[in-house]
């Protein structure tokens, strides 16, 4: 097969793929690799093809992955920065995407996980209590800061 047949050929196999969900360059570069392609010059063609087109767009992918990790998999903002951070997004379209989740619904949410994890745990005494909820909401990502307000105005009730 020659090489711009093949170009065309993944090129509409890419626009297919991201015709359905969003994807990041990195995703794409994968998704080709995997397809077979190992033509960087080739592969980068395809990449800037789909950019041009708007196929794909990082900071519209990062408010994607930001509200969806948010949304279903209750997943804080730390988290959710270090996950665009691997799939290489850059800061800016990190903090684009991160605008997109609103603070009041933010709040709720760590509340919301802070207040399931603490009917469900078992503590020896108030201080254990606070460090399992604490580790808890941190693993989820969530910011410290935000973390201890609602640990202590729980326990201020």
């Amino acid at each position: 097969m020659s090489e711009n047949n093949e170009g065309k050929e993944l090129l509409l196999k890419a626009m297919k793929a991201c015709s359905g969900r969003e994807y990041c360059v990195s995703d794409i570069k994968t998704m080709l690799e995997k397809w077979g392609s190992d033509d960087e010059e080739m592969n980068e063609k395809v990449i800037r093809k789909l950019l041009a087109e708007s196929f794909i767009s990082e900071p519209r992918y990062s408010r994607a992955y930001a509200l969806d990790h948010f949304r279903y998999s209750h997943w804080g903002k730390v988290k959710i920065s270090m996950g665009l951070r691997n799939k290489k997004i850059s800061e800016e379209d990190i903090a684009c995407g991160l605008e997109a989740i609103d603070d009041e619904e933010y709040m709720t949410l760590l509340k919301k996980v802070v207040d399931d994890q603490r009917r469900k745990i078992k503590a020896k005494n108030r201080f254990d209590l606070k460090g399992k909820l604490l580790r808890h909401a941190k693993g989820k990502g969530f910011e410290s800061r935000l973390v201890y307000e609602v640990i202590n105005s729980l326990f201020s009730e």
